[in-house]
């Protein structure tokens, strides 16, 4: 899998797939879990409740992952996954949403999937190590295609430049 580094909003991506930092309800939230909510339109969160009623009625737990519609996003779906809270020894969860955020994209024939970088914003992980689980699973997916990571501020961006 080909990585690649932006900076900027991630729901203006134009790309097949935009993975989403959920919360495990699935029912939007704050940072880009709310962004993408916001501007994806009512149509996400109605496929979230569908997933709740059905498959995830406890939640989609941490590190896994699961596709809706994009509604109004310049992309054809949104891939949802729970990065964890950070504590150290955890790494596995958080490399396991890229990765299984990776094979649903497979599963729905994305061919660019667009990420945030999950857990690094309220849920504490230290931003270069994020980074580095980022950058570990995305280059260890067997996909083809191209992953984006997107960051939102200048500093995020250089730190990841300097570690990709």
């Amino acid at each position: 899998m080909q990585l690649e580094l932006a900076q900027g909003d991630i729901t203006r991506m134009r790309v097949d797939a935009i993975v989403n930092a959920a919360n495990s309800s699935l029912f939007g939230g704050g940072g880009v879990d709310g962004a993408i909510h916001k501007r994806g339109g009512r149509a996400i969160l109605a496929e979230c409740r569908k997933l709740r009623d059905t498959r995830f009625p406890d939640g989609l737990p941490a590190g896994r992952a699961v596709a809706t519609t994009a509604g109004k996003l310049d992309a054809k779906w949104v891939i949802h996954t729970v990065g964890p809270i950070y504590r150290r020894g955890d790494a596995e969860t958080l490399r396991s949403c890229y990765s299984e955020s990776l094979a649903v994209a497979a599963e729905l024939g994305a061919q660019t999937v667009a990420f945030p970088l999950i857990s690094a914003g309220a849920f504490g992980w230290p931003v270069e190590d994020a980074i580095v689980q980022a950058r570990d699973a995305i280059r260890a997916a067997p996909n083809a295609g191209v992953a984006i990571l997107v960051l939102f501020a200048a500093d995020t961006l250089a730190t990841a430049q300097r570690l990709v």
